[in-house]
């Protein structure tokens, strides 16, 4: 187990106590309001744990108090695990950002892209050019959540039983091949929209490789970062140290609701968002981002790759609320551009909480979130287990963090 716990005064690292202390306690709050179930928050300079507060419980009924050493489903926040196994395997030159998908995955040979109609009178052409590696670490290659409920691609990934991304009872390679049959709602490369692209990533992983999904994050990244408690599921040791999953009402209360399954091993190996960790082993993971792809003597990935892996990616350094489909022209994307499976701060002055340009990051649908700022040698992450409908916590979580850097 990656133990984590404080390593130095905020003062020392250059932190304003009373900031960290204002962003406890509004927390604190939510969790006494019965807004959120508890939390755990870290803030780190130069890889040393400078503020580290956990406060509430990951299960109410069970009175079981959050611990550095609980466990959360961290859901989207795999995706970033994803991409760093991807470029492994680019590194190897066992796989190009450049390969056409269905070099790998036949089943996506000759894409068609979505022209008109609905249902079984949809209408499709060829799509000018093949998906890419890269088009799907970048989420640009046409594809979607069946759960958008705003393009007439989205409907068919849910008349295919896509609604929530996987088919009832099948694994991997069998839901990706659903994938392959569902039109393009673009041609690839031209639009940003979030999908299942990080699953069909996980297969590639998958054949390129030679190893199921599981295995090879254990053996090639898991290990090597010393992350032994994460995992796409839980051991009998484990599993009283798992956070309850939790929906808010519609009065803003919370209620528990059924969570990612992870006690055995799941038939879906989702690289989109099957992962469980604990806040020690995900900081590991941070900090090999923060380390340009190396920790403790483990290089994963060259400077190089990894400065690819967190800059903008999107063509002509476009940002999400421009180059996104219309769902993703939001107030939250403004300012934001994409490399693999991160977004990255391109304009501080536009996104929607202070920040720092070049930070990077992502979250889970779960409330969870981290971001690196190489601007101010910092690594944040934020662990609950809430799956939200009204309560917003990341543009404050941002602000407070924010305003607490000072040197």
């Amino acid at each position: 187990m990656a133990e984590l716990r404080q390593e130095t005064d905020p003062d020392e690292a250059g932190l304003d106590p009373k900031a960290l202390d204002r962003l406890d306690r509004h927390f604190a709050r939510l969790v006494d309001e019965g807004r959120l179930p508890g939390f755990l928050v870290s803030v780190a300079r130069g890889g040393r744990v400078a503020h580290l507060t956990a406060y509430g419980h990951r299960d109410r009924a069970a009175g079981l108090p959050v611990g550095a050493d609980t466990l959360w489903r961290i859901y989207s926040m795999t995706k970033p695990v994803t991409a760093v196994a991807v470029l492994l395997l680019v590194e190897e030159g066992r796989l190009s950002l450049d390969d056409p998908l269905e070099k790998h995955l036949p089943a996506f040979a000759g894409p068609r892209v979505y022209e008109g109609g609905s249902g079984a009178d949809a209408r499709t052409r060829p799509a000018r050019g093949p998906v890419l590696i890269r088009h799907l670490l970048t989420h640009t290659a046409g594809l979607t959540f069946g759960f958008y409920h705003e393009h007439p691609v989205d409907a068919l990934y849910r008349e295919s039983g896509l609604e929530y991304s996987v088919p009832p009872g099948k694994d991997l390679a069998e839901t990706v091949e659903v994938y392959a049959r569902m039109p393009l709602q673009f041609e690839p490369g031209t639009q940003w929209n979030y999908s299942v692209a990080s699953n069909v990533l996980g297969r590639v992983i998958e054949v390129v490789s030679g190893q199921p999904l599981d295995e090879f994050f254990a053996e090639r990244i898991l290990r090597p970062l010393g992350m032994t408690d994460t995992g796409f599921h839980i051991t009998g040791e484990q599993a009283g140290r798992l956070a309850e999953l939790y929906g808010e009402t519609e009065d803003g209360g919370i209620t528990p609701i059924p969570g990612l399954p992870v006690r055995g091993r799941p038939r879906f190996l989702s690289g989109s968002g099957g992962l469980v960790a604990s806040a020690g082993d995900f900081h590991r993971f941070m900090e090999m981002l923060r380390r340009e792809g190396e920790l403790d003597g483990a290089r994963l990935l060259s400077p190089g790759t990894l400065a690819l892996m967190t800059r903008n990616q999107l063509p002509g350094g476009a940002r999400l609320s421009s180059f996104g489909a219309p769902v993703h022209r939001v107030r939250a994307n403004e300012g934001l551009g994409f490399g693999f499976n991160v977004s990255v701060v391109v304009d501080p002055a536009r996104t929607l909480a202070p920040t720092s340009p070049g930070t990077y990051g992502w979250t889970g649908v779960a409330t969870t979130a981290f971001w690196v700022a190489p601007a101010h040698d910092l690594t944040v992450q934020f662990m609950t287990q809430l799956r939200p409908k009204k309560l917003k916590v990341f543009p404050d979580l941002r602000r407070l963090v924010h305003e607490a850097v000072v040197v």
